[in-house]
């Protein structure tokens, strides 16, 4: 079927190493979504310094090449 997104990506109960998205285009947003129950979850920015909540049914969007 189409669609809108280029690519899929799932992890599931896993920490991530810090990683970016080089190919991405300025005009183009990643989305990031936390679902289940019950985990508490951070959501960390090395380069800026920010740590953001993350909870279950959070979503974040992030412009590409970041």
């Amino acid at each position: 079927w189409p669609s809108i997104f280029s690519g899929l990506e799932l992890i599931v109960n896993h920490v991530t190493l810090s990683h970016g998205n080089p190919g991405g285009a300025p005009s183009h947003y990643d989305m990031l979504v936390s679902l289940g129950i019950g985990h508490e979850t951070m959501f960390v920015i090395e380069d800026i310094g920010v740590k953001l909540v993350y909870s279950p049914g959070t979503m974040v969007y992030i412009a590409g090449k970041v």
